[in-house]
């Protein structure tokens, strides 16, 4: 049953200035899991302009983004999918989104690398994705934590080096991630 997620939020990353509050929807269909990844990707990769289900504004591009951020030309920079992603869509995004940085974010390491694999038989692009692996018991956990209202306190989270530590809910977490590139 679709729902919606309030995050109140604090950061102690001056280089991540994050708003006081953010709401996010559950559509049908979709999983706590799936929202709170997308959460987690929305501050991980927090850029002014990168909103979560963003609209492209380009009827080129019949594709719906987790996460995206588009430039100042209405371009997309940055496209973040979160969880299952067909590998034909990642392929038709790095042609139809050229300029774009393109990020796919798993719940743990066993499907990044399953992904990795993948790309590489399909022969993708070489340069034009990023992969990060969650580790999926904190993943299972967060998720399983997540309420209709929720704080959080981001302490740190960086692709180099890869970790991230933040309190969700008065719960604790500090933990490595994988960056993986193709």
């Amino acid at each position: 049953m679709p729902g919606k997620f309030t995050f109140q939020m604090t950061s102690d990353d001056r280089r991540r200035p994050l708003p006081h509050k953010i709401l996010l929807g559950q559509r049908p269909n979709e999983s706590v899991h799936h929202v709170f990844m997308k959460f987690l990707a929305w501050v991980l990769f927090y850029r002014e302009r990168l909103v979560i289900e963003g609209d492209t504004q380009n009827d080129a591009i019949p594709f719906e983004p987790d996460l995206l951020q588009l430039g100042y030309d209405m371009r997309p920079q940055l496209w973040i999918e979160c969880g299952d992603c067909s590998t034909t869509k990642l392929e038709k995004l790095s042609v139809k989104c050229p300029e774009a940085e393109i990020w796919v974010v798993k719940p743990s390491a066993e499907e990044a690398a399953a992904l990795l694999r993948t790309m590489q038989k399909e022969e993708f692009r070489r340069g034009r994705y990023g992969i990060v692996a969650l580790d999926a018991e904190m993943v299972e956990e967060a998720a399983g934590l997540v309420r209709e209202r929720n704080t959080f306190h981001w302490f740190r989270g960086e692709l180099e080096p890869p970790r991230l530590q933040f309190d969700l809910n008065g719960l604790w977490f500090d933990n490595a991630l994988e960056v993986m590139r193709h």
